[in-house]
């Protein structure tokens, strides 16, 4: 079996540990609860015939070069950058937060999801994803579940293809 490191990152508040939550458990809490440092649980996905194993780490809510140590990002094989979808201010600095990404796990498949896709409709999401300077991938909700399970299949799959290399 394959074991991955994954790890959520993005802006406080934009749901990351309700993503985690929501991945692991399968399950949603309307409390706002904050990630101090990180919190790091695992769950297997199944791919075909291949079973990978995927540590996922929730990291406490910046990218911030002086905010979360470079340390949490070695040997990640995959990032998850989240963004709040009814929270303008926090896809403003997507495109330097995932360059700064690149630079400190340049191998790292890197995932751009804007979450809480349940609270905007979606001529909203068609304006706001127009306006991204970086591409994404997918628009989600940790609450109700759309979209969780094909992020984590869609990631890990491509994490799988890159190993094999």
């Amino acid at each position: 079996m394959l074991k991955t490191k994954v790890l959520l990152t993005g802006n406080f508040g934009v749901g990351k540990t309700s993503l985690f939550q929501q991945f692991i458990l399968t399950k949603f809490d309307e409390r706002y609860l904050t990630t101090i440092g990180v919190k790091v649980d695992k769950k297997q996905v199944q791919l075909q015939e291949d079973l990978i194993e995927i540590f996922l780490w929730d990291v406490a809510g910046e990218v911030a070069q002086d905010k979360v140590p470079n340390s949490y990002f070695m040997g990640a094989h995959g990032i998850i950058y989240v963004f709040d979808l009814t929270r303008p201010l926090t896809h403003q600095n997507i495109e330097s937060d995932i360059n700064y990404l690149k630079k400190i796990a340049p191998k790292a498949s890197i995932k751009v999801v804007g979450n809480k896709k349940d609270l905007v409709d979606t001529e909203r999401i068609e304006q706001i994803v127009e306006r991204l300077t970086v591409p994404y991938d997918m628009v989600m909700s940790a609450k109700t579940g759309e979209n969780v399970e094909v992020l984590f299949t869609n990631l890990a799959t491509e994490i799988f293809e890159n190993l094999k290399q």
